[in-house]
Order: C-alpha cells, then structure tokens, then sequence
C-alpha cells in the first residue's frame, strides 16, 4: 500500500515520535527525582522535629538546673545538633523515604505502567541513583568538612550544661613523645594540671642514654612549659655516668595539658585533613585509639550506605504485596533496625580489638551490599 505522505513527512513522523518516548522517560525520571528528594526532606524535617520534641523533654531539667540561656539552647546546642543528628542516619531517612514513595507508586500501578511502555528495570533505577548521588556527595561534604566545626559549640555546650567534665581517672600513664622519648606519669590531676611519680627516658639504638625523675610536674600557664620539681638526671654516654639534682627546673617537652583532657568523642570537631592529621601524630607516639579510626573511615562509610539502601528500598517496594504500603514499611523497619543493630555490634568488636577498624566500620555495608544485589536479581521477575 503507497504512503499517503511525502517521505519528507515520513521521517519527520518517526524523529517525533522518538523524540516523543525519550521526552516521556525524562518526564518519568524527573517525577521520580522530585518525588525521591520530597519525601526524603520531608521525612528528614518530620523525624528532626520529633527528635527535638524528645530530646528538649529529656534535658529540659538539665538547662534549668544549669541556668542555660535559650539563645544558647537555640543556637549553641539545637542548631548544631540537627545537622549532626540528620548527616549521621542520612542513609536511614533516605531507606525510608524511598520505601514510601516507591510503594505508594506500586499501589497505584505506576510502576506496572512505567515497566509496561518499554522501560527496562535497570533503566528505571537511573533517576533513584541521581537522587542518591546527590544526598551522597551533600552527606559527605557536610561530614567531612561542615558539621566538624558546628561540632565544637555543641561539645563545649554539653560539657558546660551537661556534666560531661573530663576528670582523668587513669594510673601510670606512658606516652611516647617522639620515637626515642617516653613519658611515664603515675597519675595526672587534670584540675590543676599535676602529675606526680614523673620519668623521662631517652633511648638511642636500643640503650638508655639519659633518664629523668621528678616526684611532680606541673604546666607553668606563664611559661607555657612543663615544671619539674624535686628532681634529678642521670646521663649515660658509655661507661660514664653523670647524675644532676635539683629543685625546680623547665622542660621542653613535646606534651600538653590539653591531651590529657581529650575525649573519644573530640575527633568529631576535626575536619577530615586535620583528623588525618591528628591520627598521624599520635600514631607517631604510641598513643592511636580505635575510635579515631572508627570516626575517619565512618565518614566514607556512611555516604556509600546511600546507594546500598537506595537499592533495597527500590527493589523492596516496586512490588505489589498483600497488605499494601503497610507491608513495605513494615519491612523497612525491620531492615532499617537490623542495619543499625550490625553497625553496633561491629562497632564494638572494632572497640574491643577483634576487628580491625575499617573491617568493623564496613561489616554492615558488605552484607547489606550482598543483600542489596540479591534483591536487585529478583525484583525484575
């Protein structure tokens, strides 16, 4: 049968028509952007509003007995609190945002729809890893390099308000200055900025070459140096030895007050160069905690759980099952839980030294990666 057009008219026909589908799939994708990032601030906004809610009853006693001003509760504590409290379960608001939103397109047939005009399941997942991406790289700037400095206003607030003084409560206490020098202290008043039972040792090629004691030392503020009181030096050059008493005397020492007042949790007001670098420092005397580690590699972690939890809320909710919308969440809850109780576990057995750190910080995403895969597999059968 003859065409009854022009070829002209023909071909212009079939490039609209292409040009017709690939618009429909952008259209397709951006509605699911829009809807991804929607339900995510939305959630986001709902769970920060209740945590507030809950965390303001808890303490409320604690800013009354301390006299806390609100311009401080406000704005020293609760506007540096939402960002960290939101950027550490990012990846949890967005498993359940995607649950949502995922669902409700299966219970009203959008994704049968989408599926049924020629979009393949992988190509359907496009949009949902844009919007992951996006929280992703937000997740990891703000971790890495913002909430570090809002972090230090809310800790000097929860140590002034909050009883969370450090008092030092450990005995013989050793510290490595440099890779020759150590530092023995029997126990150190943070208070006052005494130690008593002091030792310098220095130690070349294996040999002791010259050894401090002192019965206290304690931090000169005027000086900014270490003061010996009560002491005496013996230097070993060979077989000859010199000993030096006396009462009072300065020490240059590579140590100060403030490392014996650190908490675990003082690697959270460092920006991820400077945590580095921190790291680097105390591993270079011998005094590396697991928890540093934890913290650095935490930060990688938690943007890369984005993408794993994007998968499996996807893959859980495109489906239509018996009890609805109720269902999905039912299972996300599950999961979002199970999730949490594995990043706990694995965190302690990092602390108590049966996993490496970056084993133990990673442990949920493997697994969860493995289950993210599986339910990939299956989903389009």
């Amino acid at each position: 049968m003859p065409d009854l057009l022009p070829p002209g008219k023909i071909e212009w026909l079939k490039y609209w028509q292409v040009d017709y589908r690939i618009t429909e799939v952008k259209k397709i994708d951006y509605y699911i952007i829009r809807k991804f990032l929607g339900t995510f601030f939305f959630a986001l906004a709902l769970i920060i509003v209740v945590s507030v809610v809950f965390d303001f009853s808890e303490k409320v006693d604690d800013f009354i007995e301390k006299d806390a001003p609100l311009n401080a509760v406000l704005f020293d504590y609760y506007l540096n609190f939402i960002p960290y409290f939101s950027n550490l379960y990012t990846h949890l608001f967005v498993f359940i945002a995607v649950i949502y939103f995922t669902s409700k397109m299966a219970t009203h047939s959008e994704v049968i729809a989408i599926l049924s005009c020629g979009v393949s399941y992988r190509r359907l997942m496009r949009p949902y890893f844009v919007s992951a991406a996006f929280i992703a790289i937000f997740t990891f700037a703000m971790g890495n390099y913002v909430i570090p400095y809002a972090n230090v206003n809310r800790l000097k607030f929860e140590e002034r308000y909050f009883n969370k003084h450090y008092r030092n409560t450990e005995r013989n206490i050793h510290k490595q200055l440099s890779p020759n020098t150590f530092v023995y202290i029997q126990t150190y008043t943070t208070r006052t900025d005494w130690g008593s039972k002091f030792s310098l040792e220095k130690i070349e090629d294996g040999q002791l070459v010259s050894k401090m004691m002192a019965d206290y030392i304690r931090w000169d503020t005027a000086k900014k140096k270490w003061r010996a009181h009560n002491y005496w030096i013996r230097e070993v050059d060979g077989l000859n030895e010199t000993m030096t008493y006396g009462v009072d005397i300065d020490t240059a020492l590579n140590m100060y007050p403030e490392e014996f007042k650190r908490t675990h949790n003082i690697v959270e007001s460092m920006p991820t160069p400077e945590l580095k670098q921190f790291i680097r420092q105390e591993k270079s005397r011998g005094q590396e905690s697991t928890q540093y580690y934890i913290e650095l590699y935490r930060r990688s972690a938690a943007p890369f759980a984005v993408f794993i939890m994007t998968i499996i809320g996807m893959t859980l909710s495109t489906r239509k099952m018996r009890g609805g919308m109720g269902m999905h969440i039912g299972f996300g809850i599950a999961l979002t839980f199970s999730y949490i109780l594995f990043m706990q576990i694995s965190k302690e057995f990092s602390i108590s030294g049966s996993l490496k750190p970056i084993v133990g910080v990673w442990i949920p995403n493997i697994i969860f990666s493995l289950i993210a895969f599986f339910l990939y597999r299956i989903a389009p059968k």
